[in-house]
């Protein structure tokens, strides 16, 4: 024998060939270890738990650092033209009754008609009427005994005095002394002076003023002051269409002035700053995602509907896997009427057109002006009652073929409780199928409840999900000019509901033993 052989066939060299070093011994894997390795194999899956990850993230970890609430609405300042005041130049008769008579429509139209055909009386219901001319367009109406039933003008009289109610006594007064172009007057037991303007005060302030046009604010709350109708006046007579005015508080505003011919008036809009909501402001600094119509920072509704989303869809699919744990856990140990009996509710509740109840459920809600977070709590309850059927029939078709294993005949050799061999040794073997179903269910819930609050049905606001995001998208204008309000959350949806499916798949593969990496 060789120094060679000699050497190769030691003692030593024989226990160190033999010996279960650590690169040479077996790795046993439990079956978790053994399902979690084949998962992460797959690169795919992988790839789907990544997303997942940062939806989560982004989700639940962005609502908690993103400096703005959920429903905090932006603003912005903006000049608008408001419409302000209207103004017609009066061309026909305007009537005032004196104290204590009644000159009704049908009297007007009579003194109208005398005034075109120039007579001054007439006669109405075998009564005698007087049209008496005082000045320019302007007439005092009379019985035949002298009595006096009021005037008929085409010069306004216009109060100075905000919130002051003019008396039959001075507005005939006043005219009398404008249309005779009398320098004074008496009314109500005072003395008044009126210029060439029609400007009337009391010899201290002014107390009205007279004109042919017809200046009335849009808003009741509104009184205009005689410099700003003169001003106005000046502007319609001089063909101007822009005017500044400084009112008594030395607030200035601009004013733009338009004819409408259909009605034969001016319409008198003011430029105003005013505050409104930042709708749609393009990403920036400030919002990366830019702002929605209700000016809503949309970076943030995306973390809040993306919470809201994922948490319906488990709450959901963990209502649906309990009640089809125990619906299909009972049929498919028992059987016989058992069985038939459940498998016809489950077959009832396939027949059952979800979506139209649905739908009918949240027009009712909307009716009966439920809270919003009620609102979601019913949704989630609704969509998890009519979503079992699916899971009872999959742990029924597992359980029918587990409940004649051995190990179902020992446990009931052993005398363990019925409720133990169905929650405690057939639920858990076919958890693997469940957890499958339920992470592809999840995907399909979420997208189920992005249809019903696209369609205003599901989520309300002031509550944020990704499918009432999208439902802002409402015309063609905002869907072509408005890209950053749907693409990112239609984005988001997209890719949960893809990285749901694809961790279902990988997990599917990963719980198959005939499965081969």
């Amino acid at each position: 024998m060789s120094e060679n052989e000699t050497k190769n066939t030691s003692p030593e060299n024989e226990e160190v060939q033999y010996s279960l070093n650590d690169d040479r011994r077996v790795k046993v894997l439990s079956p978790g270890a053994m399902v979690a390795k084949r998962f992460f194999r797959n690169r795919i899956a992988v790839v789907g738990l990544s997303i997942l990850a940062f939806m989560f993230l982004f989700s639940f970890l962005g609502g908690i650092i993103t400096p703005y609430t959920e429903d905090e609405q932006f603003y912005r300042s903006e000049y608008l033209n408001k419409e302000y005041a209207g103004v017609v130049q009066n061309v026909d008769f305007r009537f005032v009754s004196a104290e204590g008579q009644d000159l009704g429509s049908v009297l007007q139209a009579q003194v109208v008609l005398a005034t075109q055909r120039g007579n001054d009386s007439f006669t109405y219901r075998d009564v005698d009427y007087q049209v008496i001319e005082e000045g320019t367009d302007f007439y005092r109406v009379t019985l035949a005994d002298g009595t006096t039933l009021g005037i008929a003008y085409k010069d306004i009289v216009n109060s100075s005095v905000e919130g002051a109610k003019i008396s039959y006594d001075f507005y005939y007064n006043a005219l009398l002394a404008y249309t005779n172009e009398s320098g004074s007057f008496s009314a109500d037991g005072k003395e008044f002076t009126i210029d060439e303007n029609g400007v009337v005060s009391d010899g201290s302030n002014e107390v009205a003023f007279i004109s042919r046009y017809v200046v009335q604010p849009i808003m009741s709350d509104v009184f205009l002051s005689r410099d700003f109708q003169e001003m106005l006046i000046v502007c319609l007579e001089d063909g101007q269409d822009t005017f500044t005015y400084t009112d008594e508080n030395g607030e200035t505003a601009e004013y733009s002035i338009s004819y409408r011919p259909d009605v034969k008036n001016w319409s008198v809009r003011q430029q105003t700053e005013t505050r409104i909501y930042d709708t749609y402001a393009a990403p920036s600094a400030k919002h990366w995602l830019g702002t929605d119509r209700n000016g809503m920072d949309m970076m943030t509704r995306l973390m809040y509907g993306g919470r809201v989303s994922l948490i319906i869809g488990f709450i959901v699919e963990i209502i649906s896997t309990v009640l089809g744990i125990i619906m299909g856990g009972l049929a498919g140990y028992f059987g016989h009427w058992v069985d038939n009996l459940i498998m016809r509710i489950v077959d009832i509740f396939y027949c059952i057109p979800s979506m139209p109840i649905i739908i009918i459920l949240g027009a009712a809600m909307d009716a009966m002006s439920v809270d919003p977070q009620i609102r979601m709590l019913y949704l989630m309850l609704i969509l998890g009652f009519l979503g079992w059927p699916g899971m009872a029939r999959l742990i029924r078709g597992q359980i029918l073929s587990l409940r004649e294993q051995e190990f179902m005949t020992a446990t009931e050799a052993c005398g363990i409780s019925v409720s133990r061999r169905i929650f405690k040794h057939l639920v858990p073997n076919v958890i693997p199928q469940i957890i499958v179903s339920v992470s592809m269910g999840i995907g399909g819930t979420i997208l189920t409840e992005a249809t019903l609050s696209f369609l205003g049905l599901g989520v309300k606001f002031p509550f944020a999900s990704w499918g009432n995001i999208i439902n802002d998208v409402n015309n063609t204008f905002v869907l072509t000019t408005y890209w950053f309000i749907w693409i990112p959350a239609g984005l988001l949806l997209l890719l949960t509901v893809l990285a749901f499916n694809l961790v279902g798949d990988g997990l599917r593969d990963a719980f198959d033993p005939k499965m081969k990496r």
